[in-house]
């Protein structure tokens, strides 16, 4: 068993992906065999998604259907404090994924074709979030 932290760089709102982080990191544990690799977002205004990664198409269609499904500025939010974007981030996080499991075979994630690992950021600001990774053989 082997676990570790990533750090994800955001510019911003909207899913950004991290695959090749995720599989230079499962390459680092010189592992070669079969097992499952978890990811755990330490975040409760974003979250993990595995998503197409060739047509960035898909992508902004569900930015857009998530930001049309939980508005900002709705009148009915309290947990205004730290911004407009703020309690629209915690419902997108509530309704998606915190952690993803993805098997591993032969040493590699055992994603589709056009599967990508993507971190769904759900403010507007830029920075940092913070991946644990699991590697249970």
């Amino acid at each position: 068993m082997a676990t570790g932290q990533l750090e994800i760089l955001v510019r911003g709102q909207g899913l950004h992906e991290f695959t090749g982080e995720i599989e230079r990191w499962l390459t680092g544990q010189s592992y070669g065999g079969d097992g499952l690799c978890t990811l755990f977002i330490q975040h409760t205004s974003a979250s993990l998604l595995i998503q197409e990664n060739a047509d960035p198409s898909a992508r902004v269609d569900l930015e857009n259907w998530l930001n049309r499904l939980v508005p900002e500025n709705d009148p009915l939010y309290t947990h205004t404090m730290e911004g407009p974007d703020d309690m629209p981030a915690h419902i997108k996080a509530a309704l998606t994924a915190s952690s993803l499991s993805i098997p591993v075979m032969n040493g590699r994630l055992a994603l589709g074709t056009w599967q990508g690992i993507y971190l769904w950021e759900h403010r507007h600001h830029r920075g940092k979030r913070r991946v644990i990774v699991n590697l249970t053989q």
